[in-house]
């Protein structure tokens, strides 16, 4: 199998596993030679090549694969259109006549959030028609599988939502983006939270999407055709980013607020930029409740996601204090119990 992206986050973990499995592993690489799972280690048993999706045939000399897994992708919500098709949508071209050349199926992780504005009931199957996105990075997802499905080649789709750290411990090698959230509200940089009522997030563990996918490429034949949510056992509500904050004895208190009655004249200068940055990128995910059906991976994978409640999202917090991405509590400024989340951090239920 090749991997491309596969010094990424999604694409480090696959390939250790995928290597663990004793599968022939490549692994397509751009900048960064070499090749690390989610805890850190680098991967062995591997063959690194270097190349560029940008590039016809990604820059490689095609050889004989079972399955591409195309993880490589640009995750800049906001950056411009030509930006992101060039990496997402050219850049999937690209790795499909690799795919072609080599006499590959071809795996394609794309993002649930491919649902748009839609909320609800999302199905596991083709962005319907007359979609509307919230950000240039979704609409290049779905022009992307727009690409894959249109190819001839054998296909399925992944649709991983918003990944975040290990379901047991809550590590994770690379903070993604929507971290940013959590640590300028843990830094007293923000201290309002707008969120739509009822809206949710849904956020799914790194070790349940990498094994997602290694099973679906071993099992290409059954997934042949199919487009595969890789997402949340449930999802999260919004506010609780804000909460899962506060639950934290030595981090600030969030205020959660109605977007429509959120005032940032009302914010110190300096906040109000701050927090209009974030919303610019995120704010969109903080006024909708897309659920998304998962029905098909897990008959084809045999796999549930575990919990993704507010145990999980406290043991996410508390790895990103113990591993310095967010603040710990100053010694002398808080008592031992105050060093700990005011909640208590379960083992996995």
């Amino acid at each position: 199998m090749l991997v491309t992206g596969a010094a990424g986050l999604i694409g480090g973990e696959v390939c250790a596993r995928l290597a663990a499995r004793g599968h022939a592993v490549t692994a397509l690489v751009r900048k960064t030679h070499e090749v690390r799972g989610n805890d850190g280690a680098q991967v062995d048993g591997v063959t690194i090549v270097t190349g560029d999706v940008t590039q016809p045939l990604m820059g490689l000399d095609p050889e004989p694969h079972d399955v591409v897994i195309h993880c490589a992708a640009s995750l800049e919500f906001d950056a411009p259109k030509a930006v992101l098709a060039a990496v997402n949508v050219d850049g999937t071209r690209n790795a499909l006549a690799y795919a072609r050349a080599a006499g590959a199926g071809f795996l394609h992780v794309s993002t649930a959030y491919v649902c748009g504005e839609r909320e609800g009931a999302i199905a596991e199957g083709p962005v319907p028609a007359g979609t509307r996105f919230t950000n240039n990075y979704e609409e290049s997802k779905a022009l992307a599988e727009a690409a894959v499905t249109e190819s001839g080649l054998p296909f399925a789709v992944a649709r991983p939502s918003i990944v975040l750290g290990d379901s047991d411990t809550g590590a994770i090698r690379d903070f993604p983006s929507l971290c940013n959230v959590f640590r300028l509200m843990a830094r007293g940089k923000v201290s309002t939270f707008p969120a739509r009522a009822g809206s949710t997030l849904d956020l799914v563990p790194i070790d349940h999407v990498a094994e997602g996918l290694v099973r679906l490429a071993e099992r290409f034949e059954a997934a042949q055709g199919g487009y595969f949510h890789l997402v949340g056992q449930t999802p999260l509500p919004a506010a609780e980013l804000a909460h899962g904050v506060t639950r934290v004895a030595h981090f600030p208190d969030v205020t959660v607020l109605e977007p429509d009655v959120f005032d940032p004249v009302s914010l110190r200068p300096a906040e109000a930029m701050l927090l209009g940055r974030m919303l610019d990128t995120f704010g969109a995910y903080f006024t909708r409740a897309p659920r998304f059906d998962d029905a098909r991976f897990r008959a084809v994978t045999g796999l549930a996601c575990p919990p993704t409640d507010r145990d999980w999202l406290d043991r996410l917090i508390a790895y990103g204090v113990a591993a310095g991405y967010l603040p710990s509590a100053r010694p002398g400024n808080a008592s031992p119990a105050a060093r700990a989340p005011r909640t208590p951090i379960a083992s996995r239920p």
